[in-house]
């Protein structure tokens, strides 16, 4: 039984992983419109990321896996055909947040250095980190591979890059939602009725606001449910950590 099911039975606060994080109700991307999309994989792909510069792909710490076995794919749509777009990446380095905390999934971020820079193409192109910290009502856009059937659906993994419009769920509501569970480098985003629910992408996959990445896929309760939307790593926290890990690994 995996986490989410065993939440999802016994009612527990502990922050579950998006590791089948889906986008519910959501619709192809354009081919190539997201040229930051990664895909994390280890011969099928597990998890997302974004590319923030040449050499570096973000995503977050529960994706975690051995670097001398993880690759990464940029310049995907198709998972399952060779577009002629992709770039596959062999993976340098990976640094965990040093206050990353498994359980509650506090500083639920990371940082992938690819072994050699990217060729910058229409299909594989960096995004920049937030320039402002987000507020409730932004729109925003979240995408990924992830499960898009409904909890107590069949699974049906898509093989097209999926995207969803989402807005930012206002502070005071994102905590109401999860009582004592959301952090200052948390922020919620989705729909509180849950009828079309962004229950996002796969962990780590961008969400993207006004053309910067704002946050990161990581954790929530179930998939459209009402009054549950997604949680996301709110990046702005974390220019400070991401400029000294970029620095500090040259």
């Amino acid at each position: 039984m995996n986490l989410l099911a065993l939440l999802l039975m016994v009612g527990a606060a502990v922050a579950v992983p998006r590791e089948d994080g889906r986008i519910i109700g959501g619709h192809e991307c354009a081919a190539h419109s997201r040229p930051y999309m990664a895909s994390l994989n280890y011969g099928y792909h597990f998890c997302g990321g974004v590319l923030i510069n040449n050499q570096w792909v973000l995503s977050v710490a529960h994706c975690w896996y051995n670097p001398y076995a993880m690759q990464v794919m940029l310049g995907e749509h198709n998972l399952r055909v060779f577009e002629g777009t992709e770039q596959l990446m062999k993976t340098d380095t990976i640094i965990w947040h040093p206050n990353y905390d498994y359980q509650t999934l506090d500083f639920d971020i990371m940082l992938i250095k690819l072994y050699h820079p990217v060729e910058v193409t229409e299909a594989v192109a960096p995004i920049s980190l937030p320039s402002s910290c987000p507020v409730g009502g932004t729109p925003c856009s979240v995408s990924g591979w992830g499960n898009t059937a409904r909890d107590g659906d069949d699974v049906y993994m898509p093989t097209l890059l999926q995207c969803m419009d989402v807005p930012i769920i206002d502070e005071e509501q994102c905590m109401k939602s999860y009582p004592g569970m959301i952090s200052p480098r948390m922020v919620c985003a989705g729909f509180m009725d849950g009828s079309r629910d962004a229950c996002n992408g796969d962990s780590g996959s961008p969400l993207v606001c006004r053309g910067e990445v704002t946050g990161l896929v990581s954790w929530g309760q179930g998939c459209a449910q009402p009054n549950y939307p997604g949680v996301y790593v709110k990046l702005c926290e974390f220019h400070a950590w991401i400029e000294n890990t970029l620095a500090a690994y040259p």
